[in-house]
Order: C-alpha cells, then sequence, then structure tokens
C-alpha cells in the first residue's frame, strides 16, 4: 500500500524524531517525506543523515504532501501559517505539534474545509516507541482520521483526547521523558557511588526502567500492584522507597508535571 506523503514544516529535535520514526519503521522511504527548515545546515544534516529532501521553500512541501505536519516553534506557527495556510488544498490534512497551539488558531489561519489534528508526541518518536496523544477538528472524515491514526501509531501508542485534556497531556506526555532521563542518571550516578562503572551503571538503570515501563504496558496492571510485588516484607526494596518518600519525589514529580503543563497553555502565540 502507497503511504501517503509526509511534508514536515520544521526539521527541529521533532521533526527529526518523526523523520527518523517514518523511516524506522519500514514503511516510508526518504521519497515519501519532504522537510522544511529554514537553516542551511540543519537543510544539509537531514539530507545527509536521511537522505532526505530538505529545502526552504514551504509552499512546495505543501503541494507535495497529503499530510501537513506542522513542527516549528508555537510562537511562529502563526507566521507559518499565513504563509502556507491559503495553499493547503481540499484532500490534505494539517497536522499540527506546536505545544498550546489550539485547533481554532490554527483554523483561523486555513481554509474551511482543511481537517486540523493536533497531536502531542515526545522524542521517543525516533525509536518508534512514543506516546502520542491527538484531536482532530470535527471535519474530517473517517478515511482521512484513518490514515492519521496510521502514521501516528509507526511513531509509537496513540491515543484520542478532547482538546481540553491536550495541554494537560503536554506536561505528561511532551516533558515525561526529560523527567525520566533525570531519573535515569541519578540511578546511574547512584551505581557509580556504589562502585560501578558508569557505561555498565547506564544500561543497567535504562534497561531496568524500560522493562519496568514494558510492565505496566503489557500487563494492564497498575503501578502500585507491581511495585508491591517488586518490595518485598523487609528487603532492600522498602528500605529504598522509604528514601524516596522521604525526598517527596512523588510530590516533586507531580508538581513538575502540573508546571510544564501550565506553562503549555502560555505558548499560545500573540
Amino acid at each position: 500500500m502507497n503511504q501517503p506523503k509526509v511534508a514536515i514544516i520544521g526539521a527541529g529535535k521533532m521533526g527529526e524524531a518523526i523523520i527518523a520514526g517514518l523511516l524506522k519503521s519500514g514503511k516510508y522511504s526518504p521519497k515519501d517525506i519532504q522537510a522544511v527548515e529554514v537553516a542551511e545546515s540543519r537543510r544539509k544534516f537531514i539530507n545527509e543523515t536521511y537522505k532526505v529532501e530538505c529545502f526552504s521553500d514551504a509552499k512546495k512541501a505543501v503541494k507535495f504532501g497529503d499530510i501537513i505536519l506542522i513542527a516549528v516553534k508555537p510562537s511562529i506557527v502563526g507566521k507559518v501559517l499565513e504563509e502556507i495556510g491559503p495553499t493547503i488544498t481540499k484532500g490534505k490534512v494539517l497536522v499540527s505539534i506546536a505545544a498550546g497551539v489550539t485547533l481554532e488558531f490554527i483554523n483561523s489561519l486555513t481554509p474551511e474545509e482543511v481537517p486540523i489534528v493536533r497531536v502531542m508526541p515526545n522524542l521517543a518518536c525516533s525509536v518508534s516507541e512514543a506516546m502520542v496523544t491527538f484531536c482532530p477538528t470535527p471535519n474530517i472524515t473517517n478515511e482521512e482520521l484513518t490514515m492519521i491514526t496510521r502514521m501516528l501509531s509507526l511513531l509509537g501508542k496513540v491515543m484520542r483526547l478532547d482538546e481540553k485534556y491536550l495541554n494537560l497531556a503536554t506536561g505528561l506526555v511532551g516533558s515525561g521523558p526529560a523527567y525520566i532521563y533525570l531519573i535515569i542518571d541519578a540511578l546511574a550516578d547512584a551505581g557509580v557511588r556504589l562502585g560501578l562503572p558508569k557505561d555498565v551503571s547506564i544500561t543497567l538503570a535504562a534497561q531496568t526502567t524500560l522493562g519496568a515501563a514494558k510492565m505496566v504496558v503489557e500487563t494492564g496492571e497498575h503501578p502500585i500492584k507491581l511495585k508491591d510485588k517488586v518490595a518485598t516484607p523487609a528487603g532492600t526494596t522498602v528500605e529504598g522507597l522509604l528514601e524516596l518518600e522521604r525526598g517527596r519525589l512523588r510530590a516533586t514529580i507531580v508538581s513538575a508535571v502540573t508546571k510544564a503543563a501550565e506553562r503549555a497553555k502560555g505558548l499560545m502565540p500573540a
């Protein structure tokens, strides 16, 4: 089956992660993707690394793509849409991953008949293990919705949410990997403190984190139940958990996610 052509406007970290994930899936080849980037050095990097054509002409990419994916900073989404909005014709779907930018705002700068999908992915798109949340406008057809969800599913696990939840999901889904990386680094530092080589410690910490996450996803069990399976009476894990509670780890993570979600609300273009 021919894949829908994807034009990615903005080849920064997330744009690159999406390119990498689509190619990693094996369903997409470089000829199915085009990217747009203003920085010449970045265009050269994307072209040489992924063999994906990357240029500065956004309108050319819009003409190419069945899916037009906006992956620029929230502050310049308006400027980008003012440039390409009128050229997005019926039959194309506009996807935005810009944090905090509402469907209403995007719709105000694009033709009324063009369906829009607001998406919040994370950096794990590059290894096809992202958590991807999305919300479409009502005018999207079942065929277009299927096309978009199939494409997004190549990047990881996909979940549809009401738009009112997307800013909240940004604090968890979009920013969450950074918190996990910090935890992995802390676990690795603990291993180093105890005498493990750093590279060994990082591998142990990362695989432990991966395994724990996979248990939650694949078993469907509540994390607390899984935690209790590890924490045997009077054992080592209980001592460690007590230290985490003393350090208010749970409350700190809840606060971090909340702050990130609040920040997402303030990213709307002026």
